[in-house]
């Protein structure tokens, strides 16, 4: 529990040091009108309470995977504490930080229209198709993740299973949420689910001070301890850190902070907004890795009815009707259960403005949104059809969108990285470069060696890894003049 504190405390410390010096080199100009005024159009560029602002970005970039992903992440040992402490921030809050500054400068651009500004056509036309695929693989496990929950607690009453009613009443919303203006249900309904979100945080850390598990600590060493209860053939390295990421860093974040950033009144309020955001998703991530901790290596799954087997959604509703009680672990797993579906259908939201960015389609008119909707979700329903028949679907569909996702943040680091050079100086762009190379060396490494890409021997990992990033690190150089030199 010790190491869990020194983490949380990092985290608080992180936002208040290194985000003010992020915030510096940046250099917000409180006088410049942010697109929120310039553009309003009362359907996405709509200037809201910073407060409110801050609540839908945290609860949009949630999703499952800072409760999820650090209930799988912490099978690795305490070396989860340590990359969401430094992956949040030094990679994670600064990629959003930088996505949502970089929108606003820019009119409110979406993340493919910056890149091509800055890292040429070609990467555009890339990272166009690869975040709109990335965007409909979010809302198809958005659907069906939250569902799976969803139907946990309706056995508890009725004994039946409801799965597919559920699915289809989450989908049913992400059409309607995506084709609305932004204040009408994100603006208004969605503060709220962050506070039940926030109280479920707030709630199982005051537990976990109250009971104190001897969770195993830093200094007990960062070792895989995966094996003991199933977790084989995964490397710390890569596995943990594309495993483990919307609680340190992930690229899904760099299409939702342009939604915000339509709706900031100032840029000075960035930092609280995108890199506070972030860091509050750290200490959830954090907090569930504690307690998943617990449920892993000190008798934590017995206690609460439960075994090392679970998976994280059966974490999710056992541990917190165990720790909080009913109504608490009601209001706990409705949290968990908002996190996920308020992704979901602004990722089908930015996939939209993403698509009519591109195809200069203003959305004011509703048959201009349509237009673009209803291929989207069409695409959408046959993901989500595969996911349903084929019995792996899901397991197929998350390891993908772990890969994409953190792909794509390499994109936005680089492309931070290519602004710093040009507008800070060759000493500021270090603050995207290093995270930028290391992200690089992790996507590629992954993809080498799992399964779900070229399967080459696991012994090759320290000499990939090591390449890529040594590589990335030479390239940087080289192009050095044809990156760098254009001041803009």
């Amino acid at each position: 529990m010790y190491s869990f504190l020194i983490c949380l405390a990092a985290l608080v410390l992180g936002y208040v040091v290194y985000g003010k010096f992020v915030e510096k080199v940046f250099g917000p100009d409180p006088s410049r009108l942010t697109p929120a005024i310039t553009k309003a159009d009362g359907v996405d560029f709509v200037p809201m309470p910073t407060w409110k602002v801050y609540m839908v970005q945290f609860l949009n970039i949630a999703g499952t995977g800072p409760i999820f992903g650090a209930i799988m992440g912490a099978k690795f040992g305490p070396s989860s504490f340590l990359w969401i402490v430094f992956g949040c921030i030094f990679a994670g809050a600064v990629h959003d930080y930088f996505t949502g500054m970089l929108s606003i400068r820019h009119g409110g651009a979406g993340l493919p229209e910056i890149v091509k500004q800055y890292l040429g056509k070609g990467t555009h036309a890339v990272l166009l198709v690869f975040s709109i695929v990335l965007l409909l693989l979010v809302g198809t496990v958005f659907v069906f993740s939250p569902a799976i929950i969803l139907d946990d607690m309706a056995k508890i009453g009725s004994g039946s299973s409801s799965i597919m009613i559920w699915v289809g009443i989450i989908f049913v919303y992400y059409i309607i949420a995506t084709l609305l203006p932004v204040d009408k249900i994100i603006g208004r309904f969605y503060p709220v689910f962050a506070v039940a979100l926030i109280f479920m945080a707030v709630a199982l850390c005051v537990c976990l001070f109250v009971k104190w598990p001897a969770i195993p600590e830093i200094w007990d060493g960062l070792a895989n301890r995966g094996p003991s209860i199933g977790l084989k053939g995964q490397p710390i390295f890569p596995c943990l850190f594309i495993t483990i990421a919307c609680g340190a860093i992930s690229g899904f974040h760099a299409t939702q902070s342009p939604l915000m950033a339509r709706c900031v009144k100032n840029e000075k309020l960035g930092r609280p907004v995108f890199y506070g955001a972030m860091i509050t998703e750290g200490i959830v991530a954090l907090i569930w890795a504690a307690v998943s901790s617990y449920f892993f290596f000190d008798g934590g799954a017995a206690a609460v009815g439960s075994d090392l087997s679970a998976s994280a959604p059966a974490v999710v509703t056992k541990v917190s009707r165990s720790w909080l009680g009913v109504f608490g672990g009601i209001l706990a797993v409705l949290g968990v259960v908002a996190a996920p579906i308020t992704s979901g259908d602004t990722a089908f939201r930015s996939a939209r403005l993403i698509i009519a960015d591109f195809l200069h389609l203003e959305q004011r008119k509703h048959f201009n949104r349509l237009m673009i909707a209803v291929p989207v979700f069409a695409v959408a329903a046959l993901l989500l059809w595969y996911n349903i028949a084929d019995e792996n679907g899901f397991n197929t569909i998350w390891r993908y969108f772990g890969w994409a996702n953190q792909t794509l943040a390499c994109f936005t680091l680089w492309t931070a990285t290519v602004w710093l050079a040009r507008n800070r100086g060759r000493l500021y762009y270090l603050i995207t470069l290093l995270p930028a190379a290391f992200m690089t060396s992790v996507t590629v490494t992954y993809i080498c060696v799992d399964k779900i890409g070229f399967r080459m021997p696991q012994t090759w990992i320290p000499y990939i890894g090591t390449g890529v990033f040594a590589l990335s690190l030479c390239l940087c150089y080289i192009l050095n003049s044809r990156l760098f030199s254009k001041s803009v």
